[in-house]
């Protein structure tokens, strides 16, 4: 009974060894040209194994290179063509997938994955999958629009953005539109991404955006347009006790432009003001100057102004059109040896002008 026994148990542990080191993968993969692909390989790690060799060949034309080799000494790229575009992840215990990046035309092969252990016992197991892969030129597919985090209602002063989204082998181009398909349109952005860093109620609008990639042999594909609205922000104002509405105050220069035609308004009515309160005060100053001046020069011997010409004595503001013009006239003492004195002529002071110049004659004689 005791070796029927063992003979089960070792058959169960060789059969679980081989389901959980048993490899993984996939038939066949599709890549697409200047694309990435990933070919899966993977296996359910034991405790009693451990994984001694990676490797990854490749078969084409009959012929088999190895690309991918990880050991002990660590990982190796062993054809130049993969080089710089070839990876397998490191910290993953149980996977063992190639992924290949910009993919060629003469990628396209069989690719098998070969993983060797060692169980404490030093013995070894090893397990291998082969996947085909196809690399094809595919043309860029009708793209999609994904809008930002806050859709396509935004309110204004906000960030957001619209994603063009195409497939097809690369490189891709973009190209973003403002208006309707079919229609005029204004040339945006040949990104991928469209952005607005501070939106304004004038960005709202229609948007769609066109691809073509050198596998669509010039075809371009283009999207549904999509319609992004930008909200105003409402502005609140003032409300009075009684509800209603305060009326708008005028600040800033529109208050002082209505301002200063006032301010000049005051400053002519005080100079207007002025200019009347002084014309009287000059009026009587001047006949009371005159009736000194007179009286100064009807007597002998005293010293005589030293004029040329005649100084007329008038008022800064006489009025030319008066009717009293009479009273305000202006005539003229003239005398060989005198200077020439103007005086007004007024009735009051005719009487002793003539008396004081038959004196003066008088004196001379």
């Amino acid at each position: 009974m005791g070796e029927p026994v063992q003979i089960v148990v070792f058959v169960m542990a060789f059969v679980t060894c081989n389901a959980l080191l048993d490899l993984t993968g996939v038939h066949q993969v599709q890549g697409t040209w200047m694309g990435s692909v990933t070919l899966p390989c993977t296996y359910m790690p034991s405790d009693g194994f451990t994984q001694q060799t990676l490797i990854w060949s490749m078969e084409r034309d009959h012929s088999t290179s190895t690309i991918f080799r990880r050991d002990y000494s660590g990982d190796h790229i062993l054809l130049s063509q993969f080089r710089n575009r070839v990876s397998v992840p490191k910290h993953s215990p149980g996977n063992a997938s190639l992924l290949i990046e910009n993919l060629e035309i003469p990628d396209s092969g069989h690719y098998t994955c070969q993983v060797t252990w060692r169980s404490k016992n030093n013995s070894v197991i090893t397990r291998e999958v082969t996947t085909a892969v196809k690399v094809v030129k595919v043309a860029a597919t009708k793209p999609i629009i994904r809008a930002g985090e806050l859709g396509l209602t935004v309110p204004a002063g906000a960030r957001t953005s619209l994603t063009c989204v195409a497939s097809g082998s690369p490189p891709i181009r973009y190209r973003w539109f403002r208006g309707t398909p079919g229609r005029k349109a204004l040339l945006l952005s040949g990104q991928a991404e469209l952005v607005w860093d501070s939106l304004q109620p004038s960005d709202t609008g229609k948007y769609y955006c066109e691809v073509e990639n050198r596998a669509g042999a010039g075809a371009v594909q283009q999207s549904d347009a999509v319609e992004l609205t930008v909200t105003g922000l409402t502005a609140t104002k003032p409300r009075s006790e009684g509800g209603s509405e305060e009326p708008p105050v005028a600040t800033g220069l529109p208050a002082a432009r209505y301002a200063l035609p006032a301010a000049l308004a005051v400053t002519l009515g005080v100079a207007a003001l002025g200019a009347l309160l002084t014309a009287p005060r000059c009026r009587r100053r001047n006949a009371e100057e005159l009736l000194y001046e007179v009286a100064f020069h009807s007597t002998a011997d005293v010293t005589r102004l030293e004029t040329d010409g005649e100084v007329p004595v008038k008022c800064p503001h006489k009025d030319t059109n008066s009717k009293t013009e009479t009273s305000n006239d202006i005539f003229t003492v003239k005398d060989s040896s005198l200077d020439s004195i103007h005086v007004r002529k007024n009735p009051e002071y005719e009487n002793l002008m003539n008396a004081m110049e038959l004196e003066y004659e008088t004196e001379r004689i």
